[in-house]
């Protein structure tokens, strides 16, 4: 009998379509220059990895680490989906084990395009933050430049915010507010904005009548994005 990984990898190519598979990749872009330069692709829609994952509830780390190495970008998807089902599910020596394989496999280049970080840090390394009550690795990562570290370290606080917690992210905030990287602005106006939808409105006013000033266009129009007319049209006059 074939090996999980073999199993999980052989669904995938069979679910494969050449078309998309090329839609996904300049979305994504897998181009020469573009942040998924050198990526492959096979062209399988995210319900259906998600379904992927459900079926093989239960999976060990040993397996998913195989599949995180896998140069197929949905493979590695795949691979973090059942990182974030089986971490949550863990007890608290288990879920260790699991985000150790989550930093490992940041720091080794496998978390490398916005979904994928998008669709792991918060269920893996957030939770994991707010279940011990320290959130130091998402500030950590926050500091670090390189492009996916820092957004894990960004995208991580969602995991907080979703609790009614802004600690995290106002403490990862000075850290990215500076850096004009596309990814990272979208990043830090996304939480913002979470922050003011999950804490509280005043919460997000408060910072951006500090901030907004010197924030990066992008990550104002983000962050702005669900307050009313009158109110966004005043924060963009700061700009």
């Amino acid at each position: 009998m074939d090996s999980v990984p073999a199993q999980v990898i052989s669904a995938v190519r069979e679910l494969g379509d050449p078309e998309q598979a090329s839609r996904i990749a300049r979305y994504l872009q897998a181009r020469p220059g573009g942040y998924g330069e050198g990526d492959e692709f096979v062209g399988v829609a995210v319900p259906q990895l998600r379904a992927l994952a459900r079926r093989w509830r239960g999976v060990d780390r040993g397996a998913v680490g195989e599949l995180l190495s896998s140069p197929v970008h949905e493979i590695r998807f795949l691979a973090l989906l059942l990182m974030a089902q089986e971490s949550t599910r863990a007890d608290g020596a288990g879920a260790r084990a699991w985000v150790g394989d989550y930093r490992r496999a940041v720091d080794n280049g496998y978390v490398n395009n916005w979904d994928l970080v998008d669709t792991s840090a918060a269920p893996v390394l957030g939770r994991w933050c707010e279940r011990i009550g320290d959130h130091f690795a998402l500030v950590d990562l926050a500091a670090d430049e390189r492009l996916w570290h820092r957004r894990v370290g960004i995208v991580g606080t969602h995991a907080h915010l979703r609790e009614g917690d802004a600690r995290p992210m106002l403490a990862v905030a000075p850290l990215v507010v500076d850096d004009r990287r596309d990814l990272i602005q979208k990043a830090l106006g996304w939480m913002l904005r979470e922050m003011g939808k999950r804490v509280g409105r005043s919460t997000l006013t408060d910072y951006l009548d500090e901030h907004a000033a010197s924030m990066g266009r992008t990550a104002l129009r983000y962050a702005i994005e669900h307050l009313d007319p009158a109110t966004r049209v005043r924060y963009r006059a700061l700009r």
